[in-house]
């Protein structure tokens, strides 16, 4: 039996980054990811790594992006403002092709907001985070096996379309602490060609660089982008169905919330009501082929920690042509079982008039 250790969750993902081979670290405390800092300090001189703690969270994110354009498994933590402050590294980091993983333990806000759990920044994840026309991917975890789990994948993802994947977890998942194992992780090793690591004058001198002044070289580039991005919504979407066989009423949360959002589901259940839930792990590429594959669903449910944002892309992917409504906490509050279960009737009773 594979060994299971008790972990805090932000500790979880910095054990994990370790294990797939990340071996620089940079960022800046900030609460309430701060534990994830706190171990790369511990653990990365032990092993030889590097762990700097940055004047700012611009200097960190621009030291990601000099070690990964030099080809290394970098990665920064933040929360929701300190994110904020990465928005124009991200976008110089997707603008030159290169691999990173960012992890938003989410807080509250706009503003400094509070430091409660939150899932306010799902657009801010999901549509960009920084200007231009670019994607992330965005993993979000619902458990601490998931936290160390989805690191890992986040890293593969990274390497293989060279691009930027992000941890996108909220508060309640970071700071909890449940018993998980690492004993049946892969790793997959990708090679980099493109990376500045010196030519010992034995090949042409690889460049880095975000920047393209001919407006057609511009435009053929971010084209090329988003034919990558065709194939990563075509194949890496993922997924979690939940008595979804023959729903009706379809509840759709991630995070702490499909926890939450889970238990209101078994409970309609025992009442009658045809419920399911579908949980997105990856937020980009939104799982739309689950809401096609909903055919007996008549009204969905988007419970978030947010005044409502997620429901945007949960409309597109039911193409408009079913209800869909809101169940939702904000500031740091986490929706309760029985106001998802409230919400979940309510659609029921409406559905059957």
């Amino acid at each position: 039996m594979a060994e299971r250790i008790l972990m805090k969750g932000n500790e979880a993902i910095a054990e994990a980054a370790i294990r797939a081979g990340c071996r620089h670290y940079f960022g800046y405390p900030i609460t309430p990811q701060t534990e994830i800092a706190a171990y790369m300090a511990k653990k990365m001189p032990k092993i030889g790594g590097v762990f700097l703690q940055a004047e700012s969270e611009i200097a960190s994110i621009n030291m990601v992006y000099g070690a990964a354009a030099a080809g290394f498994r970098v990665m920064t933590s933040s929360s929701s403002p300190g994110i904020s402050l990465k928005a124009e590294g991200l976008s110089y980091i997707a603008g030159s092709d290169v691999p990173a993983l960012v992890v938003n333990v989410q807080r509250g806000g706009p503003g400094l907001g509070g430091i409660q759990p939150s899932q306010s920044d799902y657009f801010q994840a999901t549509k960009g985070g920084g200007h231009g026309d670019y994607r992330m991917i965005v993993l979000a975890p619902a458990s601490v096996q998931e936290m160390a789990s989805l690191t890992i994948k986040g890293f593969d993802l990274a390497d293989k379309y060279r691009m930027t994947s992000m941890i996108l977890a909220d508060g309640t998942i970071g700071q909890m602490m449940e018993p998980i194992t690492f004993e049946d992780t892969e790793i997959t090793t990708y090679d980099k060609p493109w990376a500045l690591t010196g030519t010992e004058c034995r090949r042409p001198h690889n460049v880095v660089n975000s920047l393209y002044l001919k407006p057609e070289e511009l435009e053929r580039k971010n084209f090329e982008r988003y034919e990558k991005y065709a194939e990563i919504e075509k194949n890496e979407a993922m997924w979690e169905d939940y008595m979804m066989d023959d729903a009706e009423i379809v509840v759709v949360a991630f995070g702490i919330a499909s926890r939450v959002a889970k238990n209101a589901v078994a409970t309609a259940r025992k009442e009658g009501i045809k419920a399911g839930l579908i949980r997105p792990i990856t937020l980009w590429p939104f799982p739309n082929a689950a809401f096609e594959a909903a055919v007996s669903a008549r009204a969905f449910i988007s419970v978030e920690l947010s005044m409502g944002q997620m429901i945007e892309d949960v409309r597109l992917a039911t193409k408009c042509d079913k209800p869909v409504t809101l169940c939702n906490r904000a500031g740091g509050m986490i929706p309760s079982p029985d106001e998802v279960l409230t919400a979940i009737r309510t659609a029921w009773k409406g559905e059957a008039k």
